[in-house]
């Protein structure tokens, strides 16, 4: 069930068009990686939605939300650099922005005691957010953002700017978050969007150019690849490679040659074969499967 629908929304910004009008559904329990690079429209999508801007035309419209009623209560949002009050400890910050939300103390404290485990700073609840980490003040800051109970989180590049062991930490708390609401996200980082999300939007020059499910993209846009490396010159194998009736394709990179055929099956069959006959010094021979960096330059350039 969709418990958010986006109709006609478009966001213009001095008569340039920053967002070309779109019609979305989002559905519960699903964590949606909005991708694009830098400048294609996911911040003014995220913001828009989160009503810090008003959309130029359109609407946005929760499941049983009533007429003209406030949407913040149903959204929680972390920009892609928050800022926090250094001099608070990570507890005192939850029950402030807690209040803020119109929540009673007590629950306030409660929710945040509860929050704090749950992102993995029960031992930090204490200290001084100065001293946080950056990996612990984004899990900090999806805590602040979901301490109302929305419907929809959204979270706007939430690994970009943190080390290996912070990036870590806040894709696994994404991962375990969306049993509970539903994930928005936008990236330019295509390998976390391919290891957490459920559902892409792919955006181009503020077009949505392709969406749906990782298996349904990877099925229209699969590409069958073979990529062989061999102990002497690649050089010396890609004439007779090209050759072979199944290869449509075959390039050189790194040492590499990377083979695209339309019959995996047989292609695999013939190389191994010829590699076989002819005593060829394989080292490497690997087959992948389309990446969303391929995916995202197909649908853009189709």
């Amino acid at each position: 069930m969709a418990i958010l629908t986006l109709k006609n929304l478009s966001k213009n910004y001095d008569g340039k068009t920053a967002v070309k009008p779109v019609d979305l559904a989002f559905d519960a329990q699903k964590c949606i990686a909005l991708i694009g690079p830098n400048g294609a429209g996911k911040t003014t999508i995220l913001r828009t939605l989160s009503g810090l801007l008003k959309p130029s035309t359109g609407s946005i419209t929760f499941h049983d939300m009533e007429p003209k009623e406030d949407i913040r209560k149903y959204i929680g949002y972390l920009p892609q650099y928050p800022s926090f009050h250094s001099w608070m400890t990570g507890k005192e910050f939850l029950v402030y922005v807690a209040q803020l939300a119109y929540i009673g103390k007590n629950e306030a404290i409660k929710r945040a005691e509860s929050l704090l485990s749950q992102v993995g700073l029960d031992d930090a609840k204490n200290q001084r957010i100065g001293k946080y980490s950056g990996g612990m003040k984004q899990r900090l800051g999806i805590a602040q953002a979901i301490i109302h109970k929305p419907k929809l989180l959204m979270l706007d590049e939430p690994v970009s700017s943190l080390d290996p062991i912070g990036r870590r930490e806040v894709l696994n708390l994404m991962d375990e978050l969306k049993k509970d609401m539903t994930i928005l996200f936008s990236t330019h980082i295509l390998s976390d969007a391919d290891e957490v999300s459920d559902e892409l939007l792919l955006l181009h020059n503020g077009n949505i150019v392709e969406e749906g499910s990782l298996e349904f993209l990877r099925s229209k846009y699969q590409i069958s690849k073979i990529e062989v490396s061999f102990s002497d010159d690649v050089d010396n194998y890609t004439k007779a490679i090209k050759a072979l009736p199944t290869v449509q394709e075959c390039t050189i990179e790194k040492g590499s040659i990377h083979i695209i055929t339309d019959d995996i099956n047989s292609a695999r069959s013939e190389i191994l074969s010829e590699a076989s006959k002819e005593n060829w010094p394989l080292s490497m021979f690997t087959i992948s499967r389309t990446t969303l960096e391929e995916m995202f330059m197909k649908a853009v350039n189709s």
